[in-house]
């Protein structure tokens, strides 16, 4: 039998906002319901580019990226920022998000490479454990 992985450390996440989506009252509350689950969080406040996102995902040496997006571009926003992951060696960082998608877009971008997206009203504790438990499964600590 193996034995679980335990985590050793507060799991960091990055919550972010990008492109021109002005609306972070979702972002701020994710960002306090991960901190009262005992992670550690960086909220990088609005109007990020991918670029900055991925470059603050790797100073601040981050488990998971959470994209908060209500604006209707997270089919060019997911994958721009996948794709930097990808080229920065971020392989082992989950890529998550929440907000207005649609579900036929919640599909393809999962399949694309993000770990999972949380429609409004999702219960922070469901964000909280699915981050969790992805760092716990993907992680070396």
């Amino acid at each position: 039998m193996v034995p679980e992985k335990k985590i050793t450390r507060p799991i960091r996440v990055l919550i972010a906002k990008s492109g021109l989506d002005g609306h972070d009252r979702g972002a701020k509350f994710i960002a306090t319901a991960l901190r009262d689950e005992g992670m550690e969080v960086i909220y990088t406040g609005l109007r990020q580019t991918p670029e900055m996102i991925v470059s603050a995902a790797m100073q601040e040496d981050v488990d998971a990226i959470g994209i908060s997006i209500l604006s209707g571009a997270h089919n060019t926003i997911f994958p721009k920022i996948l794709k930097l992951m990808k080229e920065k060696g971020l392989d082992d960082v989950l890529l998550t998000g929440g907000g207005i998608i649609p579900e036929e877009d919640m599909i393809e971008l999962k399949k694309a490479g993000v770990g999972e997206i949380f429609p409004p009203g999702t219960n922070s504790k469901v964000v909280a454990d699915f981050i969790r438990d992805w760092v716990k499964e993907n992680r070396n600590f």
